[in-house]
């Protein structure tokens, strides 16, 4: 009999060292670090290096904290740049816990840090880009505004245990109805460009018509001029040269202006001539010497 009250005894005595042993330890993973807290208080700095550790059992709570870096997705906000145009700016940013004790004391978790950080990065949002112009937040300073919004808002983080890695402007741009009322100003003005350079061109096409026709014009009147000059040289030679022929042999001269002129005027056309046979146009052909014959001469008398 007390060697079976003794053997449950030992047994109960293991069961308590094993549960004993298990809630003394716990795991820190590579991807978090772990904070220690005993009835509501923080025990021990937190605890950094992976692998198994030991605590007290029953009494002390073992709170991991994220040690990777998380994202805090903001919801766009309408601001109000110093030139009084409104933006919609999307925006984001990327933090750390780097004192899980101050995180702990402060905020206590990841959904009420973002809680909070989405507060200030808005204000930090405001304040920077309520400094600066449309035109410098859109195009000409957004690597440096970013900049400035994550020196603030990791300077304000810093009081919950938090460094702020990064901020980033997904989009900033006009509200909707803004929109639409500069891209319709901007396409009137392109419109108004492009009727202007049409009528540049306009002018210019004209110009250089008008120009290109007067100088035609005068090459046209040059070179009538010049042909006229030389077929008056060719005319007074071909006089010339008829004159010198005809002073020659007369009698050829007039031949040969009657061939030209049958092969001129009997040409293979739809002309046709009614003439006298004994007309003046054909003595060449009644008489080698192009005279005309005449009625017979009567016989002399005896």
């Amino acid at each position: 009999m007390k060697n079976g009250l003794s053997g449950v005894a030992a047994l109960v005595v293991l069961l308590l060292l094993i549960v004993v042993g298990y809630s003394s330890l716990f795991t820190v993973q590579q991807t978090e670090q772990a904070l220690v807290v005993r009835f509501g208080a923080p025990v021990g700095a937190p605890i950094t290096e992976p692998g198994l550790h030991v605590k007290a059992p029953f009494i002390d709570t073992v709170i991991p904290i994220d040690n990777r870096i998380l994202d805090l997705e903001n919801p766009a906000q309408e601001i109000i740049a110093s030139d009084q145009k409104r933006l919609v700016v999307d925006a984001f940013a990327r933090y750390r816990i780097k004192n899980a004790l101050r995180f702990y004391q402060s905020v206590g978790s990841i959904p009420a840090a973002n809680i909070q950080l989405t507060a200030l990065l808005n204000a930090a949002l405001r304040r920077v880009l309520g400094e600066v112009t449309f035109i410098q937040v859109v195009r000409d300073e957004r690597e440096s505004l970013m900049g400035r919004i994550r020196d603030q808002l990791d300077k304000q983080a810093d009081a919950y245990g938090i460094a702020v890695v990064d901020v980033r402007i997904r989009r900033a741009d006009l509200p909707e109805q803004n929109s639409q009322a500069v891209y319709q100003r901007m396409q009137t003005e392109r419109q108004r460009e492009a009727a202007e350079f049409r009528a540049q061109g306009g002018q210019r096409a004209q110009e250089i018509r008008s120009k290109a026709d007067r100088e035609a014009t005068v090459i046209v009147a040059e070179a009538n001029s010049q042909a006229d000059k030389i077929r008056g040289e060719g005319d007074g030679d071909r006089n010339r040269i008829f004159a010198e022929a005809y002073s020659k042999d007369t009698q050829f001269f007039a031949f040969y202006r009657a061939m030209i002129a049958y092969e001129t005027s009997l040409k293979n056309n739809d002309t046709r001539f009614v003439l006298k046979p004994d007309s003046e146009f054909f003595r060449f052909f009644n008489s080698v010497n192009g005279s005309v014959p005449g009625p017979a001469a009567p016989a002399a008398s005896r």
